[in-house]
C-alpha cells in the first residue's frame, strides 16, 4: 500500500488559504501520523509555526523531513501525554501558543468484560485527561495575548454506538462537554473552543480493522461516496482556527461524509 492511498485529493495550490494563520504558533498533540500528520501539514502550508508532540519517533521525524521546504519547519518533541507534569513542562518550555489542537487518542478495541480499573485509568489518560491539562497549560499565554483557539478532536463513534469501544466512546463524549465548558469559561478572554468530529478516516491504523469489504460498507452508509483522509479533517480544523471563524465557539463540527 502506497502513501498515495491516504493522500488528500486536492492539490496544495487549490486549497483554501487563511492569511490569519501565517506566523501563528500552533501546538498539535499526536501529530506524527494519521490525522495528526495531516493537521501538521495543513498548518505548515499556511505558514504557521508548528510544534507537535508524539511518542512515535520514527514517524514524526520522517514527517518533519517530508515537510522540509513546504513552510516553516515543524518542531517535533517526544512527549508521553499520559505524564501530565512532563506534558505541561514541555509546553512551558516551548512558549506561548495561539492554537492548540488536542488530537492525540487511541481507539483500542475491548469488551466490557476485559475492563479493569487499571485499564480504565489508562484509557482515560490516553483519550481524555491530557486534553484538559494541555489546555490548562496554554491558556495563560492565550489570555496574555487576548486571543486563542482550542480545537478538541471528538469522534463519531459514540454518536453511532459502535461496538468494542466503550471506554474510547466515553472519553470522546466527554470531550464535547469539555469543549462547551471551555467556550463559556474562556470566551471573555477572547479564547474560542471547538470540537471536530471525524467520521471513518482512512489511515494505516484504521485499516488494521477494515477489509476492502468493510470499507465498502462504510462508504455505503455515508451520504457521499469516497473515503475520508486526514486532509479532509485538517481542512475543517484550519478554518476553525483561522480568523474567518472569529465568532465560532462552543460547538462540534462533523466531517463524516454523512455517515449514519
Amino acid at each position: 500500500m502506497s502513501p498515495d492511498d491516504f493522500a488528500y485529493p486536492i492539490a496544495p495550490e487549490a486549497r483554501a488559504c487563511y492569511p490569519s494563520l501565517a506566523g501563528k504558533r500552533v501546538l498539535i498533540t499526536g501529530g506524527g501520523s494519521g490525522i495528526g500528520a495531516g493537521v501538521v501539514e495543513g498548518f505548515v502550508r499556511q505558514g504557521a509555526h508548528v510544534t507537535f508532540f508524539d511518542i512515535a519517533e520514527d514517524d514524526s521525524r520522517q514527517l518533519v523531513e517530508e515537510l522540509a521546504g513546504v513552510g516553516p519547519t515543524p518542531v517535533f518533541q517526544r512527549v508521553d501525554l499520559t505524564d501530565i507534569p512532563a506534558l505541561q513542562a514541555a509546553i512551558a518550555e516551548a512558549g506561548e501558543f495561539d492554537v492548540l489542537v488536542n488530537n492525540a487518542a487511541s481507539d483500542d478495541r475491548h469488551s466490557i468484560e476485559q475492563v479493569d480499573q487499571a485499564y480504565w485509568d489508562n484509557r482515560m489518560g490516553v483519550n481524555l485527561r491530557h486534553l484538559f491539562f494541555a489546555a490548562q497549560a496554554v491558556i495563560p499565554g492565550m489570555k496574555a495575548r487576548g486571543h486563542g483557539v482550542i480545537v478538541n478532536m471528538g469522534s463519531i463513534s459514540w454518536h453511532l454506538a459502535l461496538e468494542e469501544l466503550t471506554l474510547y466512546q466515553t472519553a470522546k463524549a466527554a470531550i464535547e462537554g469539555l469543549t462547551r465548558s471551555f467556550a463559556r469559561e474562556l470566551g471573555g478572554d477572547g479564547i474560542r473552543s471547538v470540537c471536530v468530529i471525524p467520521g471513518n478516516v482512512r489511515t494505516p491504523r484504521q485499516l488494521k480493522w477494515y477489509t476492502p469489504e468493510g470499507e465498502a460498507e462504510i462508504v455505503k452508509a455515508q451520504c457521499l461516496n469516497g473515503r475520508l483522509v486526514a486532509g479532509d479533517i485538517a481542512a475543517m480544523i484550519l478554518f476553525l482556527a483561522s480568523d474567518d471563524a472569529r465568532l465560532i465557539t462552543g460547538h462540534s463540527f462533523f466531517v463524516d461524509a454523512g455517515w449514519r
